[in-house]
């Protein structure tokens, strides 16, 4: 097994050197994914098997993971989990704000003013 900065070195001097058609070294990809901070979780697969096997892949991505499309060796996409929205209780929103600091309507109004210039319309 190659230490990560021969394998670095390797891959930039293979991908400066190749052809556009040419395939990126597999070695290439599990460097960049090595160097990911914080490491994510994530595979790399082919255009045939997200074909193939469509449904497990999804169930993997909306387990969390990430995955890597590749064509011909090549990555063309990434599928990755969305983030899902948080509900937050009507009673956390009303608690913040009996908690947060009273503001001046006034003197709130006159800091804007001293920053931006109030004859501007718009």
């Amino acid at each position: 097994m190659h230490s990560a900065g021969v394998v670095r070195q390797e891959c930039r001097q293979s991908t400066s050197r190749r052809r556009r058609n040419q395939p990126v070294p597999k070695s290439c990809y599990v460097v960049l994914q090595m160097l990911r901070w914080p490491p994510m979780k994530s595979r790399i697969i082919t255009q045939r098997e997200l074909r193939n096997q469509s449904a497990a892949v999804l169930r993997e991505v909306e387990a969390g993971r990430t995955i890597v499309v590749t064509r011909n060796g090549t990555p063309v996409g990434e599928l990755r989990p969305i983030r899902r929205h948080r509900f937050v209780p009507r009673a956390t929103i009303v608690d913040a704000a009996t908690r947060a600091p009273r503001i001046d309507a006034d003197r709130f109004r006159a800091d804007l003013d001293a920053v931006i210039n109030p004859h501007i319309n718009g």
